[in-house]
């Protein structure tokens, strides 16, 4: 195991932003900054042992400050759509940013947890390295309600590994949804479409949503129907049966083994394993030609997104999954992310 620091750059307050790269035995390597909490790069073997950057990310500070698809970010207060911006927590009426086409709310507002700099340490063990950001989401941040204490830990270790654990408390009650947005391309970030790559995921249902992507609080059954993924199945064998591509919430039958992704080409397979009872699979339909690390273009159905949460807009449906934290309670998740080649 390795932990190299460096700096990355520096934000216009002329505050440093540091890049942490930690690296593991097995020629897996991850790349992160404190801004955003981002995992800005993950490199793995294929399986003739050539290394390649798999997620979508940057090469400098200034792109990640500017990016609006959150590249690799940690996202919150609130993951995911809110429906006109607006919830009700005690009989009171909160009023979030509509950053979302002037119509809802989008992964936790104008100025989320991907745009802001946290705090972090670090922990090296003989087989493993933990990366820990922390961050103080102030009362009526964003809109929100109570003063959050939030941690995003990234592990890497010996076993091939990337362990993303999430706390927070709170000092009053309010809502919390966190996930990472890391773009996946497993043949390599801006080796083109992803449709080939092969996806099974572990449920049996998605959220029914309308023509703003918002959950109408039913849930739809995926059998004989493009969403379904049961069966390990190409991602670009049915898109054109689903406008705009997806971008859909399942409801996980199977958290522990929640999904899993391989590349023919590459050999390389990513398995993902979770607490949380759904994972947004999203397909990069707004990628528009975006310029990425080692001026590679990113456009639509470049990179995949399987972002473990509780389900989009909760708090607003009675039937979904708790999104309420109170104070005295611990908000925890941790998802896996194993990765293999093929034989």
């Amino acid at each position: 195991m390795n932990l190299i620091k460096s700096i990355f750059g520096k934000l216009s307050d002329n505050q440093p932003v540091d890049l942490i790269e930690i690296q593991n035995d097995k020629q897996i390597s991850a790349k992160l900054i404190p801004f955003g909490a981002t995992l800005i790069s993950l490199v793995t073997p294929d399986r003739n042992g050539r290394c390649e950057r798999i997620v979508l990310g940057y090469d400098t500070l200034d792109e990640y400050v500017e990016d609006s698809a959150y590249l690799g970010m940690s996202i919150g207060r609130f993951a995911n759509r809110i429906k006109d911006g607006k919830f009700k927590l005690n009989n009171k009426t909160y009023e979030l940013a509509r950053n979302d086409n002037g119509i809802n709310h989008l992964h936790g507002g104008t100025i989320g947890f991907n745009k802001v700099l946290w705090n972090y340490n670090t922990e090296e063990t003989e087989n493993k390295i933990t990366v820990e950001f922390s961050y103080l989401s102030q009362n009526g941040e964003e809109g929100y309600p109570g003063t959050l204490t939030v941690k995003v830990s990234y592990t890497l270790n010996n076993d091939n590994e990337l362990i993303i654990n999430y706390t927070a408390t709170t000092d009053a009650p309010t809502i919390i949804n966190l996930t990472n947005h890391s773009y996946w391309n497993l043949a390599g970030a801006g080796s083109g479409t992803i449709l080939n790559h092969r996806l099974k995921l572990n449920a049996k249902e998605v959220l029914d949503i309308d023509e703003n992507l918002i959950p109408t609080g039913n849930l739809k059954k995926v059998a004989n129907s493009p969403l379904d993924f049961n069966q390990c199945r190409s991602i670009g064998e049915r898109i054109s049966d689903v406008p705009g591509g997806y971008d859909h919430c399942y409801v996980l039958e199977n958290r522990e083994k929640a999904a899993y992704v391989e590349d023919p080409g590459s050999g390389r397979t990513l398995e993902i394993q979770t607490d949380q009872p759904g994972i947004q699979f999203y397909t990069g339909n707004f990628l528009n030609g975006i310029k990425g690390a080692a001026n590679k273009i990113y456009n639509k159905h470049d990179a995949f997104c399987l972002e473990a949460q509780i389900f989009p807009d909760a708090i607003n449906h009675e039937n979904f999954p708790n999104c309420i934290l109170n104070p005295g309670e611990t908000y925890r998740q941790k998802t896996i992310h194993l990765f293999s080649t093929l034989t």
